[in-house]
């Protein structure tokens, strides 16, 4: 599952996509705009920062920025640096895989339905980018959501 960690951070990531190249934008700003609280954003930009999926400059006229093109930056990349693997049991992980304690892997149903469920995830994320996201309106997600 989607933790708030990943949700905000994907939020304003696509709001950053919105901006001109090498446009900066204040983390209060960030946060006013999408609802977010201004102290828990600062700890995920900079985590984003970290992982090199954004810049930042101080000062006057400073702020956080994409720091590669919206078309570069994939989303499960994003998501992964931010809440870990996609995957929803351990078992199931390409990047963090560990055994369960409680089954023997090659038969355990759960292990099996859940590495089907990790590679739809991994399916849709891994094939969309920020600027994917940036490009989205209510109307095509509501008629996305109407046709599932």
């Amino acid at each position: 599952m989607l933790t708030k960690k990943g949700k905000y951070g994907l939020k304003a990531v696509v709001f950053l996509a919105s901006l001109k190249p090498g446009e900066s934008v204040q983390v209060a700003d960030i946060a006013e705009a999408n609802n977010i609280p201004k102290k828990f954003l600062d700890a995920i930009l900079a985590e984003l920062r970290n992982a090199r999926y954004l810049n930042s400059r101080k000062g006057k006229g400073g702020g956080y920025m994409l720091a590669r093109p919206a078309e570069e930056i994939i989303v499960g990349d994003v998501i992964r640096a931010l809440d870990g693997p996609l995957a929803p049991i351990q078992c199931a992980s390409r990047t963090a895989y560990r055994r369960c304690d409680d089954c023997n892997e090659a038969g355990c149903e759960v292990r099996l339905v859940m590495l089907e469920v990790r590679e739809a995830i991994a399916k849709v994320l891994d094939n969309r980018t920020l600027a994917d996201m940036r490009e989205l309106t209510d109307d095509r997600m509501a008629s996305f959501v109407y046709h599932i």
